[in-house]
C-alpha cells in the first residue's frame, strides 16, 4: 500500500481513470460492432452510415489515449475495405 500522500492520490486517480477509459474502449467497441453487423448484413448503405458514425469515435479515442494512432488507422481502413467488397 502506498505510504505518501502523493501515492495515495495517485491510486485514486488512476481507479477514477481507469473506470473512464474502459467505457470510452467499450463505446468504440459497441461503434465498430455495429459497423460490423451491417456488412454482415450486406446492406452496403447501413454498413456506410455506420462507418461514419463509428469513425469519430475512433478518432476520439485516439486523441484521448486509448488507442494508438495506427491501430485506429488500421481499425478504419480495413473496415472501409470491407464495405467497398460488398459493392462488388
Amino acid at each position: 500500500m502506498a505510504h505518501h500522500k502523493s501515492a495515495k492520490k495517485r491510486i485514486r486517480r488512476n481507479e477514477k481513470r481507469q473506470v473512464i477509459n474502459k467505457n470510452r474502449v467499450s463505446r468504440i467497441r459497441t461503434f465498430v460492432r455495429k459497423v460490423e453487423e451491417a456488412i454482415s448484413g450486406g446492406d452496403k448503405k447501413v454498413a456506410d452510415e455506420a462507418l461514419k458514425n463509428a469513425q469519430p469515435e475512433i478518432q476520439r479515442g485516439v486523441t484521448k489515449g486509448v488507442l494508438n494512432l495506427k491501430t485506429a488507422s488500421r481499425k478504419i481502413s480495413r473496415l472501409s475495405a470491407r464495405i467497398k467488397k460488398l459493392a462488388a
